[in-house]
């Protein structure tokens, strides 16, 4: 479903096409640069390293590190937008560039609730959002009696800076809590305990919005988890009934909204058995859900959010496909002697149908390197296609035992 709003006006500078600064210099800003190309627009990428997958693409590079607001003052001189490859820039910083007339979008106060997990629980609380239960550990009593209050094993989360698995344990009973609390808290990171949850599965609505407040959705996914990651996405979700993706998609409407978020906005949610939703987590910025609708939608999150971020008119999110199913290129134990461009090759060969996006990133276990799409009408199909493909991008092994060269 697509739901489209409002349509702001603006002025315009006849002069140039708008320059949009990211900080970050990682895939989701590559593939931003890829979008803003189409548009005539200029994105600016902080990278920390010319090698950074962005900073390989992207003409207008500055170096520097997302923690130092020098850098993030270098970056945002003449740009009409300043955006987020990911949510790990301090706050306060981006509060200092607010009040230097910086526009930053999403701007910190909306964003404060994609990097700070206790403030995001505490306010979709508050909002009466559907959440699992949670708590503050300030001390190891306060995991301990959580687990012993909500059962064993429970989600211990870091407050900021996890991701893909990283900065999340569950530990299963009283010794492991306290072990784990107290190295963490020694180390200076705040933490807190949730419930785990007996989910059916994970799902992503994901949206986007515009200063003016205009907002459109995608299509309620599926995301499927290894190792702590999205490793496969199911677009849309099957079998889920048309009134529960409503739900979703209006939740996700409704909390773009009052959080003030402007930009694309990933609203993970656990779908348990019984059909209930939880809100998982929160991510305002293109997001690893919503890489299907690259190929798969008629307007991508990256497009959309350069859209949103420089108020344009957003585009038509409708599926181009009956189902698109994404999955991610993860590095291997062991980096294949054949090199990628020769996998490349094979891939074509047998399967030219498949979009391939690289992010000219280095091999090493379990990390992204990239990610295939596939599009068609069934959902097993698709799914096994695409599976197949990025394995072998991965492996340089087909699953099914085909040999290109016979």
């Amino acid at each position: 479903m697509t739901r489209l709003h409002d349509v702001s006006t603006r002025s315009f500078d006849q002069a140039a096409m708008p320059t949009v600064t990211m900080i970050g210099g990682g895939q989701l800003a590559r593939m931003t640069h890829q979008a803003a190309i189409a548009l005539g627009q200029r994105l600016r990428v902080l990278a920390e390293n010319p090698e950074d997958p962005a900073a390989q693409v992207s003409p207008d590079v500055v170096l520097g590190s997302h923690t130092d607001l020098a850098a993030l003052r270098k970056a945002a001189v003449g740009s009409h937008a300043l955006t987020f490859d990911h949510e790990h820039v301090p706050t306060e910083h981006l509060e200092a560039l607010v009040a230097e007339g910086v526009n930053v979008a999403p701007p910190p106060q909306a964003l404060v609730y994609a990097q700070d997990k206790l403030a995001m629980r505490t306010k979709l609380a508050e909002l009466g959002v559907p959440v699992p239960a949670f708590t503050p550990v300030a001390e190891p009593s306060d995991a301990v009696r959580f687990g012993d209050e909500h059962g064993w094993p429970f989600v211990l989360k870091a407050v900021r800076g996890g991701y893909d698995g990283r900065g999340v344990w569950m530990p299963a009973d009283a010794a492991e809590a306290e072990r784990i609390v107290t190295d963490q808290l020694a180390h200076g990171v705040r933490l807190l305990a949730e419930a785990k949850v007996d989910l059916k599965r994970e799902l992503s609505a994901m949206v986007a919005r515009s200063p003016f407040g205009q907002a459109a959705t995608w299509p309620v996914v599926e995301t499927v988890q290894r190792k702590g990651q999205c490793a496969v996405v199911i677009a849309p979700a099957p079998d889920l009934a048309d009134e529960q993706a409503a739900v979703a998609e209006t939740l996700a409407l409704n909390l773009a909204a009052e959080l003030g978020v402007v930009g694309a906005m990933a609203v993970e949610l656990f779908e348990t058995h019984d059909g209930a939703l939880l809100v998982n987590e929160l991510a305002m910025r293109p997001h690893n859900s919503g890489h299907w609708g690259m190929d798969g939608a008629r307007t991508g999150q990256f497009e959309q959010h350069l859209r949103a971020v420089l108020d344009y008119p957003l585009g038509d999110t409708s599926p181009l496909a009956p189902v698109t199913v994404m999955a991610n290129i993860l590095g291997a134990e062991q980096a294949p002697e054949m090199s990628m461009d020769e996998r490349l090759h094979h891939l074509f060969a047998r399967m030219p149908d498949a979009k391939v996006h690289l992010y000219g990133k280095g091999e090493r276990p379990d990390r992204k390197i990239g990610h295939i799409n596939v599009l068609g009408d069934d959902v097993a199909e698709v799914r096994e296609k695409a599976e197949r493909a990025a394995h072998w991008m991965s492996h340089a092994v087909w699953t099914d035992g085909w040999d290109p060269h016979e």
